[in-house]
């Protein structure tokens, strides 16, 4: 699944600067009601990674059912915040 197909389906948009903050909350809440209700692994995993980016993601033991998705999010969360840190000079 593509993030910036979710965007466009939660927020109307692919661009996140041009989100409004009331559609955030919609958007948001929408996905978690959609997250709840996933089956498919696949795109279980994307939703929570889009959750994730907005600080609504919920915990990984409540989130994946297998390991194998627990620690591909955790690899996901380590890239992304590596992504966040400044370089060293």
């Amino acid at each position: 699944m593509d993030l910036r197909d979710l965007m466009q389906n939660y927020f109307g948009t692919r661009d996140l600067a041009a989100i409004d903050p009331e559609a955030t909350r919609a958007g948001v809440e929408r996905m978690r009601v959609d997250f709840g209700l996933e089956q498919d692994r696949g795109r279980r995993f994307a939703l929570w990674t889009l959750l994730h980016m907005f600080d609504a993601a919920p915990d990984l033991d409540v989130a994946f059912e297998h390991e194998e998705d627990r620690e591909a999010a955790r690899n996901l969360m380590d890239l992304m915040a590596q992504a966040n840190d400044p370089p060293d000079d």
